[in-house]
Formats: structure tokens, sequence, C-alpha cells
């Protein structure tokens, strides 16, 4: 053990030279560094070497190159098979690694989704989330919403990513695979998991939901594959639980899958299609965050989320559209300018209910704190000009826009934001050139805005 134990400190020592020095950094790549700590990180006999092993590769994986050190000397397997068969205390330190490798490096961030490092993270963040409902409410729960998710991980499953072999097993038994699949290759963990203090399995979950993050930043297939797993569901439910830090890193996993969604016409419709539990779960929580929250670090990412899905809402769907039309006169200026953009989405001609949404934005009384935003910083102003513009385009003939002297705010526009944002100048004569007609008492064929 004495050698091990020398390994372990000059693991430390390393880390420690490492740790704000970038040379020190380049040395221990060059000097051979990274595989003698990925063989200690194998050293399941021991949780203080994977502990300081993780630890002082985390030191190390702070930007790409050296990253791209650790995955070629076959890293990112190691490092999954550690995370799925070791106690908590050294996961903890191994789900920060996978976080911090995936935002450095786009080959790590996909090198982990072939290596199925997200089902054993959607495990970890599943410990414990869904126990009170499997006590309090398994006999109300609906068979039905159980088989629906099952249906639809079993379809997602059949029509995603099939150039690949991963293997996305869906849980037949909600409650019971929550504590079991994918964690500790049979549970041999289970009981010092379960005992485990609260603030080790809290860290564990801020840590893996910080890890599902960095997976899903800008990869529509990684953010296909949480949602392949139950992982909307435990994001939604850790929403709806949880604070501070945890409850941040859901938020941006939410907003990321999200975004992804919007780019993608497939991922959205599998994703978030009206009927589904999970889809439904994430934007209840969404929407209660907007609503009933006085918190700008989470209403953002919220309001962000609820945009990038606007073209999955039919027309009659307005309850999305009322919590937006309402932060157009947040006190908090960024919030305001969010709302604003997540509107457009929902009025844009891309969206091909532009013109009910242009309609409920307006009955919802979204004009008036629109307009006091003209009067606001030029970012803002901006996206208040743009989304006043698709409401003149759309719904100018309704009569709240006359009242709130649309046309006018519009002309002011026109010869100062336009002057500044030139290819603005085609949207903002369609939309002035709308209203004066609306206002002479001529309706012109309704025709959408071709940019």
């Amino acid at each position: 053990m004495g050698q091990l134990t020398d390994r372990i400190e000059a693991a430390n020592n390393l880390a420690s030279l490492a740790q704000d020095n970038d040379r020190n950094k380049k040395i221990t790549v060059e000097e051979g560094g990274i595989p003698r700590l990925l063989k200690l990180l194998k050293e399941s006999s021991s949780m203080e070497a994977q502990i300081t092993a993780a630890n002082a590769l985390f030191v190390l994986a702070n930007e790409q190159e050296r990253v791209g050190s650790i995955v070629d000397e076959m890293g990112v397997p190691v490092v999954v098979q550690v995370l799925g068969d070791s106690p908590m205390k050294v996961q903890i330190p191994v789900a920060k690694l996978v976080a911090r490798m995936a935002e450095h490096d786009p080959v790590a961030q996909e090198d982990f989704a072939r290596e199925n490092v997200i089902r054993p993270l959607v495990t970890l963040l599943s410990f414990e989330t869904f126990v009170e409902d499997s006590r309090t409410q398994l006999s109300k729960q609906s068979i039905h919403s159980i088989v629906q998710i099952n249906k639809e991980i079993e379809n997602n499953s059949s029509t995603g990513s099939n150039s690949r072999n991963y293997s996305y097993r869906p849980y037949t038994n909600s409650y019971s695979n929550l504590h079991m699949e994918g964690s500790s290759r049979g549970g041999n963990f289970r009981k010092e998991r379960e005992n485990e203090k609260p603030e080790v399995k809290t860290q564990l979950k801020i840590n893996g939901a910080e890890a599902l993050w960095m997976l899903a930043k800008g990869s529509v297939s990684n953010s296909r594959r949480i949602t392949e797993t139950k992982g909307l569901l435990c994001l939604a439910k850790l929403v709806e639980k949880e604070q501070g830090e945890l409850q941040y890193n859901c938020f941006m996993t939410i907003m990321e899958i999200t975004a992804a969604a919007e780019s993608n016409s497939d991922l959205r419709r599998a994703a978030f299609k009206t009927n589904s539990p999970a889809a439904k779960a994430v934007i209840d929580q969404l929407l209660r965050v907007i609503k009933e929250l006085d918190s700008p670090t989470l209403q953002i990412p919220a309001i962000k989320s609820i945009g990038s899905l606007a073209r999955t809402f039919p027309a009659r769907e307005t309850r999305v559209i009322c919590p937006l039309a309402t932060k157009l006169g947040s006190k908090h200026q960024k919030v305001a300018m969010e709302a604003a953009i997540a509107l457009q989405k929902f009025a844009s001609p891309e969206n091909f209910l532009c013109m009910d949404h242009s309609k409920s934005i307006i009955e919802f009384n979204g004009v008036p704190p629109l307009m006091r935003l003209l009067r606001c910083g030029e970012r803002t102003q901006l996206h208040g000009v743009v989304l006043l513009c698709y409401l003149a385009i759309h719904a100018g003939d309704n009569e709240a826009m006359e009242q709130a002297r649309v046309l006018t705010a519009l002309e002011g526009a026109d010869r100062t934001v336009v002057a500044q944002h030139p290819h603005l100048k085609e949207l903002v004569s369609k939309a002035i050139y709308h209203l004066n007609l609306y206002h002479t008492g001529v309706h012109p064929q309704r025709q959408l805005y071709a940019p």
C-alpha cells in the first residue's frame, strides 16, 4: 500500500503545482502524467486514489488541447466506467471532470455520449428524486401516464440515432429502476448511497446536472439522448423541488435541450409533443418560474426555453403567451428584453400560427409595456421594435395598436433605430404601411412578411 500512498501524494502535489500554472500543466502532459493519473483513477480499491486522480485530471482539463490529450489516452471510457461503478464520494469529482472535459472539447463531448455516459448521469440525478412520489402517490399515479412515457421512450429509441448502437432501455418499472439502472453495475453501493450525508447526495446531483448541461450544450444529438431517457422528467422534478446551484444547473440543461429542439424539427416533434407527460412537466415548471419567482438568473433561461419551443404550441395554448407578455413590463430590463425575444418567435412569420399568437400578445396587454421598451437601451429597443413590427403586420387592425400610438412610435423608429440597423428598414416600412392602411379604414389582404 506504500506505493499507492506515494502515488496519491504525487498526484496531490502535481495538482497543487499545476493549479494556477499553465506551464506546469503543459509539463505534466509532456512527461506522461495523464496515463498515470488515469491508471490511478482505476484504483477501485482506494477511494482516496480515485478522488485524487479525478481532481488532478480536472485541474489539467481546462483547455481543449489538454482535454484532447486525455481523450487520446483513452480516458473517456475510463472516466465513464468509474462514474458508473464507484461510491458517491468518487462520483462527485468524476462528474465534475465530465462537465469540464465536455465544456472545453467537442470531441470529448461526443465521445462521452458514445460511451453512454448520459444514462448513469440521469440515474445519479434520479436517485431519491421520485421517492416521495413513489411512496405517497403510487396508488394515485396514472398507470396510463407511465405507459405513455415508456411508449415515448421506445418510439424515440427506434427513430433516434440508429446510425450508432446506443442501447437505450425504456424503464418498465418506473420507480424501482430509478435506484438501479446504470448505476454501480448492479447496485454494489446502494446501501452506502442511501446512508450518505444529504450534502454529499446534493453535491453529486449538482455536478451531474452540470455534466448534462455541458453535454447538451450546442449538441442536438446529445440533447436527443437525454430526452430518450427519463432525463426531462427528472430535470422538471428537480427544478420544482430544489434551489440554488442544482436548480440553476437543471434550468441550464433544459435551456440547451430546448435550444437544440428549436434548431431540429425531428427532436422538437419527438421530445416536446403536446401530449408528452415529460414535456408538460418541463413547461409547467418553466411557466411557474416565469410567473412566480423574482429571479432574473432563473427567469432568463426559463423565458429562453419557452421561446425556443414557440413552434410547438398550438394557438389555443395561450397560457404560455400571458406570462411572457407580462414580463415585457419587468423591472429587470434583461428579463423584459428576453421576453421580447421569446415573443418574437411566436409572432415571427416563420411561425405558422404567427397571426393567432400576435393577437394573443395584444389581448394579454403586451403592447403598453412593449412601447416602454422603446425608451430603453439600444439592444432592448431593437428587440422591442422587431416585435412591434410583427404585431403591426399580423394584427395591426387591433384597436389597442391605435390607442398605444404604435404608428407614431414606428415612424420614430424608422428615423432612429433603422439608421443604426439598416437591415430592419424593410420590416419597419412594411409595419408602417400596414398600420397606415388599417388606420385609414382599408384592410389589405393579410400576407406574411417575407424577410
